[in-house]
């Protein structure tokens, strides 16, 4: 059953020191406003899982020194620029990174959400990145002769990737604890492999999702939600996709890419942003 907590401070404490939490990437649905909690709470020893990517939100908790391993195809700000304190954290040996792609990534979460122990794709073969992955086997496909394949057929061998929790932030959710997360298809894979989803929402809906032929094949059922709490603009600075969302703050978003460059600057920022829990702006 979903618990409705009151606000993203209630939502972060769920959140325990060490778990690995999947994250969405940047075009995505990003919880921002719980991110921010978690900084407060000073959260240690977060396993970032980027699916398959992430940015400013998960930029901030490396830089607040939240983060020991990320496990990703790629950290950016994209059109901001490098994510600058994934960038020092890197230079300065300060995390363990897991390198990905994107399919992998995906498969691993994949596997998690059927209850397998792996599943396998063939582009990896030949890559640098197996490695630097020993946790990923190369293994001979058992049915290659009976595909007519001569000879061996290796394949990469993906283990389940089970994060501890997901986190995103979604238009909308019902009182029934049914999330509506629209064509973002990742994040319902990233709450069916996960131990637990603790979510973040625009706004609480009368009515059952599920029930609404318009909404019901994009709505996560609420077996699969742990926790949510309504937070109007939670995805902010980030863009909330979709007809009934809005857009990324990209003077907000440059001026960080810019201002974290430093350690100074980043902590200014977190003074100014982030530390203080009201410090978004209102809904114009």
């Amino acid at each position: 059953m979903t618990v409705f907590e009151k606000n993203v401070a209630a939502l972060a404490a769920r959140i325990p020191d060490g778990a690995k939490i999947a994250l969405p990437p940047d075009y995505s649905y990003c919880a921002n406003a719980l991110v921010r909690a978690l900084v407060r709470r000073r959260a240690k020893g977060l396993h970032l899982v980027g699916v398959p990517a992430f940015g400013y939100q998960g930029d901030l908790l490396i830089g607040a020194g939240c983060v020991d391993t990320v496990e990703t195809a790629a950290v950016t700000m994209g059109e901001y620029g490098l994510a600058p304190r994934f960038t020092a954290a890197v230079k300065a040996g300060e995390l363990r990174l897991l390198d990905a792609t994107c399919p992998a990534i995906h498969a691993g979460l994949q596997a998690a959400e059927r209850g397998a122990p792996f599943s396998v794709m063939r582009g990896l073969i030949g890559s640098d990145i197996l490695a630097r992955r020993p946790d990923w086997r190369v293994i001979d496909n058992p049915f290659a002769a009976q595909q007519g394949i001569e000879g061996r057929d290796p394949v990469v061998a993906i283990p389940a990737l089970k994060p501890d929790v997901t986190v995103f932030h979604a238009p909308k959710a019902d009182r029934f604890g049914n999330v509506f997360i629209g064509v973002r298809r990742e994040c319902m894979v990233m709450a069916h492999a996960a131990s637990q989803a603790v979510i973040t929402v625009e706004r609480i809906v009368d009515g059952n999702l599920l029930d609404d032929v318009e909404t019901a094949a994009g709505t996560i059922p609420s077996l699969y939600i742990t926790a949510l709490a309504e937070v109007a603009r939670g995805a902010w600075p980030q863009a909330l996709p979709g007809n009934q969302g809005y857009a990324a703050d990209a003077v907000h978003l440059r001026d960080y890419a810019r201002q974290a460059k430093s350690a100074e600057g980043f902590q200014a920022y977190l003074d100014a942003h982030v530390l203080e829990p009201l410090a978004e702006p209102a809904l114009s």
